[in-house]
């Protein structure tokens, strides 16, 4: 096993403005493939309904579509909001998946809904929130675990396969509920940069081992902007800039072509807010990358980064994972 440190990715299936979501999924696939290729750890995929430009809602049918396109890379959720579903039919989604991917699939679990109001009450159960998630992750490690005398209640497949379960968070909650169950745990820095720090040591100093982990393994995201100059870098993070821009406005999330100057298309406290919005973005040249992300893992210890590469141009986002897989060898 390689000691160089773990370098993964995140993955929304985020469709150009104009473009269909069929060429989207084909992107995503090839995207996938050149990471393998690059030996990235892993290949997460995010739950959220409702948003126009995003099409990963019905994540474990991606992820079984992609770990059917590749070979080696785990593939898994980033994750999958918990809320929305009965443990039990993901115990079996991804009991499947095992089964047909044996070793390669991870559960990430999420308790925010990923998406608005309105839709979560369409898509949640007898009213049942987030305040239930502790119970549904027991549930869900019950049901993916041996089978027990008398239980009545079985995951089909599912049962006995063990899938890995991670606790994903932006504040202390899930942090502390990771610790406390002995479960891996990965922060949302991508979009909530503020607690990671405090997150991070919560979750360590807390953890407890469990049969799934004798030690805490943590995963930091981060939104990355690799390119060959840092000049070309500043200019492709402008499609970031835009779509948090929309998110923000509530406008649809498609992916927009870079431009030269984000002047007249923000206000500066719309500027302000995208910008700590994206507070730990790693943007630049290899050397700019090395150099940023050598400043973050210095305030945290983490065992893994994972990325998002919100880039327009399929051709520039394979390309940027080469230069994260240079920086990665030389960290």
């Amino acid at each position: 096993m390689s000691s160089r440190r773990r370098f993964s990715l995140l993955e929304l299936a985020s469709v150009r403005e104009g473009d269909s979501v069929s060429r989207t999924l084909a992107n995503s696939v090839a995207y996938a493939q050149h990471a393998e290729s690059l030996d990235f750890e892993r290949f997460w995929l995010a739950e959220h309904h409702n948003m126009e430009g995003i099409s990963s809602s019905a994540t474990s049918v991606l992820i079984g579509h992609i770990a059917g396109k590749t070979e080696r890379i785990r593939v898994g959720s980033g994750g999958v909001m918990l809320p929305n579903h009965p443990p039990l039919v993901i115990a079996e989604q991804f009991g499947t998946l095992e089964c047909l991917y044996p070793g390669r699939i991870d559960l990430g679990l999420g308790r925010a809904p990923g998406t608005d109001p309105i839709t979560s009450r369409a898509l949640r159960r007898d009213g049942i929130g987030a305040e239930q998630f502790p119970e549904d992750v027991r549930q869900l490690q019950q049901l993916l675990g041996p089978l027990r005398p008398g239980q009545q209640v079985k995951a089909i497949p599912g049962a006995g396969t063990e899938v890995p379960i991670w606790l994903l968070g932006s504040s202390l909650f899930s942090a502390q509920l990771a610790a406390h169950l002995g479960l891996p745990y990965a922060f949302a820095g991508h979009f909530a940069p503020r607690l990671y720090r405090e997150a991070l040591r919560t979750y360590r100093d807390y953890f407890r081992p469990s049969e799934q982990m004798e030690s805490p393994y943590a995963i930091l995201a981060l939104p990355a902007v690799p390119a060959d100059t840092v000049e070309e870098a500043r200019v492709l993070t402008t499609t970031s800039y835009q779509r948090i821009l929309s998110l923000f406005r509530g406008q649809p999330l498609w992916m927009k072509p870079p431009v030269d100057s984000m002047e007249g298309l923000w206000s500066p406290a719309e500027e302000a807010g995208v910008k700590d919005f994206l507070a730990l973005q790693v943007l630049g040249d290899e050397q700019a990358i090395r150099s940023r992300l050598e400043q973050i893992l210095a305030t945290v210890e983490v065992d893994e980064l994972m990325f998002t590469v919100d880039l327009y141009q399929p051709e520039k986002r394979r390309h940027a994972l080469d230069i994260l897989a240079r920086v990665r060898d030389s960290l």
